[in-house]
């Protein structure tokens, strides 16, 4: 039998009844389908459908869950190729402690959190990594402890679909604290649609599962391949431990029914995405019917101050040290005709600068920021401005998150343009969300801490990446509300792409991050005799206004400056291949000298790391990672 709980007419209760074909056969009022489980649950069914209280078409009702508040939910780990496949999206081998292979795995979720198979279903408050999960549930029937596996089989009153929904990135951050579960597991459960009794399933549940979002397949299996039992899970759990009737046990994740198995950082291009606002997840077993919801976005968590750690020295301040002629705070500044920066202190990592430039009844942006909260706050900001002057255009200078992120915020009208190099760095840099790991990950005793500074104050949550509507080569001037507006690819350098875009009227230049002021240039791709070669374009400009990617406003001797640190960085790196040394040792012994002062200057072993690869190719490649590593330890020994 199929047993169903839906929502009453007047959306005030909920009724039980038994599923024929599409028809509810419903029980008594006030009869709920919990208080029926276990010898009498047959009965009960027989008699709704030979004298139904009421006959209700299925597609008239709201499906709830069949137990909507369950005693408890224990939630499993019997396919134990989903851990492994976890373990390995991760970073690690996928090879599994011997414990696995000794006891079932089981958590406790939050009974509370019950929502129905066609309910919308929220993003955990402050994830970035919004996950689902395809199991099957067992729902015990009729109490009882110390139970054998062949008891607790007996014990089952039926199955129903379930859904773990996961926020990935809390769940690693809390796993590191090692006491369990937490908010990454608390979001919301689904159970649903209805509960089938075990006559109506084949032996050993082998029915076939699939998991699709938007329509497509995300993964298939059968949850007949568990390697520990409902029997044996149940059978465990009752150990000195009395079983309710209601009580949930998920069988865990089917083996690639969930996105984090499909993670993986040596190919990010094939990975689906975290899930977000508007995503439609189906999930569907044989027998079991299907879920079918809505993902919906969350308000913002209320912070928490972090405390302090007894353990750890003191932090030193950051202050960029470079002068200005304007005060380098935070928000909205004139700096020529009717064109403004808006700065982002300190201009160390994510903490970058945008632009915006009108014309008559138009106006242009130049890059948005890190993330929506800080976007937001700029496009707020500059309403002051944009009421008069509408956004019509914006540009992105080149593909790092901190100038892209926020294009997800700008209103459809705006036209975007990029080089053509950008375009393709946006579709084959790391995906917004992935960020989220240096905020999550344990990358050890000296990269965490450096990566949690550096990137633990944005928030990543919910961006969609604005796609350009109009790329360019090399050069392109615009009209905006009658005023020439002109944009110069000088890349590959800092990036693939790097834009810079000249107001001559005004006498303004917008270098992207062609130029850091006060902080460490990072040569992300090169070759260094390239940027050296966009210095010398931008001022022959000659614009005596600048605005940097990162840090205050500056003139042409900011970008004379720039220029001369990546001269010393090309001959620090030529003296040290020349004498023999390996990378690490040129760059832990690099002679910075008037630039040691500028911060994020452990920058310089990405920098050496890339003329090294200048002068001999055949060097190691490194990703971002082993240079996020190297740069920390650099950090680590100068402090």
């Amino acid at each position: 039998m199929r047993f169903v709980t839906y929502a009453t007419d007047d959306g005030d209760g909920e009724r039980a009844g038994v599923l024929d074909g599409d028809l509810i056969h419903a029980f008594p009022p006030g009869t709920p389908l919990i208080g029926l489980l276990g010898s009498g649950l047959r009965q009960a069914g027989e008699q709704a459908l030979a004298e139904p209280d009421e006959v209700v078409p299925l597609a008239d009702v709201m499906v709830r869950a069949p137990i909507p508040r369950p005693p408890s939910i224990r939630d499993c780990l019997c396919f134990l190729d989903h851990m492994r496949g976890c373990l390995k999206a991760t970073g690690g081998t996928g090879d599994l402690e011997p414990t696995w292979y000794q006891i079932p795995a089981f958590y406790f979720a939050n009974p509370a959190t019950v929502i129905g198979p066609h309910d919308d279903v929220p993003i955990s408050p402050g994830s970035a990594w919004f996950d689902f999960e395809l199991e099957i549930a067992a729902v015990i029937g009729a109490a009882g402890r110390d139970l054998t596996p062949e008891q607790a089989e007996d014990h089952i009153a039926g199955y129903t679909l379930m859904c773990d929904w996961s926020a990935r990135d809390l769940q690693g951050l809390e796993s590191q604290l090692k006491i369990g579960q937490a908010k990454g597991k608390d979001g919301a459960t689904t159970l649903g649609p209805w509960l089938v009794t075990p006559d109506e399933l084949p032996a050993g549940l082998a029915v076939a599962v699939r998991a699709e979002v938007n329509g497509v397949t995300v993964g298939e299996g059968r949850a007949d391949a568990m390697d520990w039992s409902f029997g044996e899970v149940i059978s465990y759990a009752s150990r000195g431990a009395e079983l309710q009737p209601g009580d949930v046990f998920g069988s865990g994740t089917v083996p690639g029914c969930c996105l984090i198995e499909h993670l993986s950082f040596a190919d990010l291009a094939a990975f689906p995405g975290w899930l977000k606002d508007g995503d439609v997840v189906r999930l569907s077993a044989e027998g079991l019917g299907e879920i079918r919801q809505t993902v919906r976005a969350s308000a913002a968590p209320y912070p928490l101050a972090a405390r302090p750690d007894p353990a750890a020295g003191p932090r030193r301040p950051r202050r960029n040290p470079a002068p200005s002629a304007l005060p380098y705070t935070a928000g909205l500044h004139q700096v020529g005709e009717d064109v403004w920066a808006w700065l982002l202190p300190d201009g160390g990592y994510g903490r970058s600068n945008a632009g915006l430039v009108t014309g008559e009844g138009a106006s242009l942006l130049v890059d948005t920021l890190y993330d929506l909260s800080l976007t937001g706050e700029m496009l707020d900001g500059m309403r002051v401005v944009t009421d008069r002057h509408p956004l019509t255009h914006a540009v992105l200078t080149h593909a790092d998150g901190d100038h892209t992120h926020g294009g997800g915020l700008l209103p459809a009208q705006v036209r975007v343009i990029t080089a053509e190099g950008t375009a393709h760095g946006m579709r084959t840099e790391m995906p917004p969300e992935l960020t989220a790991a240096l905020q999550v990950m344990d990358l050890g005793p000296v990269l965490t801490p450096y990566m949690r500074e550096r990137f633990g104050g944005f928030d990543f949550g919910g961006i969609r990446l604005r796609e350009p509507d109009q790329t360019f080569q090399r050069r392109l001037t615009l009209d905006v509300g009658g005023r020439e507006v002109r944009l110069l690819d000088l890349g590959p350098a800092h990036t693939e792409a790097d834009t810079v875009v000249h107001v001559p009227d005004a006498g303004v230049l917008f270098a992207g991050d062609l130029l850091f002021i006060g902080c460490t240039p990072i040569v992300w791709s090169g070759p260094i005799a390239n940027w050296i070669a966009a210095c010398d374009t931008m001022l022959a400009l000659d614009a005596p206004t600048v605005v940097p990617g990162h840090g205050p406003v500056t003139d042409p001797d900011g970008i004379r400056a720039v220029r001369a640190y990546l001269a010393h960085v090309a001959e620090q790196a030529d003296l040290a291949h020349a004498k023999g040394l390996n990378l690490r040792e040129a760059a832990f012994t690099a002679d910075l000298a008037d630039y040691a002062s500028w911060l994020d200057a452990e920058r310089i072993v990405v920098n050496i790391y890339q003329r090294y690869r200048e002068i001999d190719p055949d060097q190691p490649v490194l990703d971002r990672f082993a240079l996020f590593a190297l740069m920390a330890e650099w950090e680590a020994a100068h402090s």
